[in-house]
């Protein structure tokens, strides 16, 4: 194996793998360091020296190729072969950024070659090797270079981040004396070699142009705290190479780019300010998401049709149990039917909100509640007739009343797509999937949804939890399943009630269910967002026993149960009855919710999962949906199950 003869001076005069797509050196890295940054451990970065063995260039590691310096497989004077790598100028200094590369031999114990500083060399943009960079043994002598040759001029415009002009410039101004009001004009037919693949996007790149496919727009929203206040609004950007990435417009970039973009159209997008993505709350491919502000440029660009109009990654209903709680996921399905638009005040806003239910099923035979918020709701009615196929992005998952899901304003939802999923979900549904509308299992119940527990032949007994060794066969996945029991004992005495104490905090990311601690002048301190508030509200939580005529067994309970099993009565109020007055607690008032509902009967879903806690693991059962036993239909379905044998 041998280093390629003249391959630090090409990766310093080349933009970037996208101009040499033919160019993957074998180089040594004859020295690594960590770079401290203020960021920490998530933003660590490694320095590394590449040499040909004549000459050494300054070069980076991308975040991607860390796990290869933590596992000793790039350490000094290892060998790899470069496929990927981008010419970046920091301070006046070439720095070669390695994106991707194959380790050859990591550990050779020796450096080859004498190598000098390319720096040094002058102006890199001239001379050079006397044609494509050769083989130079490890062993031998260095050999000298000629002059001149293709690789010994950078190509005067800018690739993925490299230097050059800039063919996207002042195509409109952003100084005062501009026209503010049309800073988005048309451009004519986008030079691909200008563009930068959100796909290649990194930390690293100083300037770049993306073109994209705008796919969804939310709504403008404003913010106020000790800092200032401001507004922002969030889209979402689809490129030919089928990846997208989420951006944010802040202050002056609201009101002066909110009405000029247009889902669904084609622009270019330059001047942003790239950021490694928070996965909470993006669910787009790119592990990067921009900021732009008012000096962003942005041009319409030609739609030639490359570029799909969504990009959908579908979840099976069936599979949303496996699901966790907040997650985004693209869902495809039949409407089912359609709930009558109804409102509700938010709790954080105080507005009125409006919003409507929908029943969606899919060809697993499972159903699942989808509620449409906004004013998106008034027009589902008119919308979703005659059980279409619809697709649904980022719709947000919630256990409430099982498993539900939620969709937002700028959320996007096609009606009849050209999708694959469409044509077998049709075919489907006309042969299958309308004869069995009453008995497809539904994902949603209780909490007033309009879904079902599962059908009653699915229905399983206590003892299957022993028996089937639920909670055991995958440590990362729950096991689920629904049945008939009693509440037998329910564990009330927990210090200072049935509950926890939760953050006052509606929205994200507390949403009311993180624990709070009182501090010392009788304030609530939240850890998750780091609020300070008088005020906290209460969230049922304790364990209780449960029987039917095979077993019992220890269930936890939750709020939104805890709320159904005790009618409706909130922790909070709880409370107030009982327990607000330190020194005149009401036992008896306590003490009746739990003896009204002990020995009531229920149809209940499980998630039954392994919990590791202080070193030790046990099985887990929570109670995630509870459903009063209607008796007449648990008759019928006994009848129609006797019948059955």
């Amino acid at each position: 194996m041998s280093l390629t003869r003249g391959a630090v001076r090409t990766l310093a005069q080349t933009d970037g793998h996208n101009s040499m797509p033919s160019f993957m050196p074998v180089v040594q890295i004859i020295h690594v360091k960590k770079v401290e940054t203020p960021g920490g451990a998530g933003s660590e970065r490694f320095r590394a020296i590449i040499s040909d063995g004549q000459h050494y260039v300054q070069g980076m590691l991308a975040t991607q190729l860390n796990h290869l310096v933590h596992s000793n497989q790039i350490m000094e004077n290892s060998i790899v072969k470069v496929d990927e790598f981008m010419n970046n100028l920091v301070q006046n200094r070439t720095v070669i950024i390695l994106l991707k590369v194959e380790v050859i031999n990591p550990d050779p114990k020796q450096r080859f070659g004498n190598p000098t500083d390319i720096a040094k060399e002058g102006d890199l943009s001239a001379g050079g090797g006397g044609g494509p960079p050769q083989a130079q043994p490890m062993y031998g002598q260095q050999r000298n270079q000629g002059g001149g040759g293709m690789y010994n001029q950078r190509p005067a415009a800018a690739a993925a981040g490299g230097g050059g002009s800039n063919p996207y410039q002042n195509r409109f101004s952003n100084n005062a004396s501009s026209n503010s009001s049309a800073p988005i004009v048309t451009s004519s037919s986008s030079s691909s070699a200008s563009i930068t693949p959100i796909a290649a996007l990194n930390m690293y790149m100083n300037r770049w142009v993306i073109r994209a496919r705008l796919t969804t727009k939310s709504d403008i929203r404003t913010w106020s705290n000790a800092r200032g206040e401001g507004s922002l609004f969030s889209c979402e950007l689809l490129d030919s190479s089928g990846q997208d990435i989420r951006c944010t417009f802040f202050k002056e970039a609201v009101d002066k780019f909110y009405h000029m973009l247009e889902v669904d159209r084609v622009y270019t997008f330059s001047g942003g300010r790239l950021k490694v993505a928070n996965a909470q709350y993006n669910t787009c491919k790119s592990q990067f998401e921009v900021t732009f502000d008012q000096n962003a440029e942005i041009h319409l660009d030609n739609d030639v049709g490359d570029i799909q109009h969504q990009l959908f990654d579908f979840v099976p209903i069936a599979q949303l149990e496996n699901v966790d709680p907040g997650k985004y996921v693209d869902i495809v399905g039949v409407v089912k039917s359609v709930g009558q638009t109804s409102s509700i005040v938010s709790k954080k806003s105080g507005q009125e909100l409006l919003k409507a239910d929908l029943v969606i099923a899919d060809d697993s035979g499972v159903e699942v509640n989808l509620t449409v918020w906004g004013d998106r709701a008034n027009e589902v009615q008119s919308a979703y007739v005659n059980c279409p196929i619809v697709a649904f992005r980022r719709a947000r998952v919630s256990d409430f009343g099982g498993r539900s899901l939620s969709l937002n304003q700028s959320s996007p939802a096609m009606v009849n797509p050209h999708i694959p999923e469409t044509q077998r979900l049709q075919s489907w549904w006309s042969t299958t999937g309308n004869k069995s509308i009453g008995s497809m299992r539904s994902l949603s119940a209780g909490g007033g949804g309009a879904g079902r527990m599962d059908s009653f032949e699915d229905r399983k007994t206590i003892a299957s939890i022993k028996d089937e060794n639920m909670g055991h066969t995958d440590p990362s996945k729950p096991d689920w399943l629904s049945f008939k029991a009693t509440f037998n004992f329910i564990k009330k005495d927990r210090d200072g009630g049935a509950w926890y104490p939760a953050c006052s905090n509606s929205g994200d990311p507390c949403k009311n269910m993180y624990k709070v601690t009182q501090t010392t002048d009788g304030n609530w301190f939240c850890d998750k967002c780091q609020g300070t508030s008088p005020t906290c509200v209460r969230r049922f939580i304790f364990s209780a026993t449960v029987t039917d005529d095979t077993s019992t067994t220890w269930v936890s309970v939750f709020n939104e149960q805890a709320e159904v099993l005790f009618d409706g009565a909130t922790a909070d109020g709880v409370f107030k009855q009982t327990f607000e007055d330190p020194e005149n607690h009401n036992q008896d008032a306590y003490d009746s919710y739990f003896a009204k509902a002990n020995f009531t009967d229920w149809i209940m879903k499980c998630k039954v999962k392994q919990d590791t806690r202080d070193g030790e693991t046990r099985v887990k059962t929570s109670v995630y949906s509870l459903h009063p036993v209607d008796y007449a239909k648990e008759s019928r379905d006994l009848l129609k199950a006797i019948a059955a044998l």
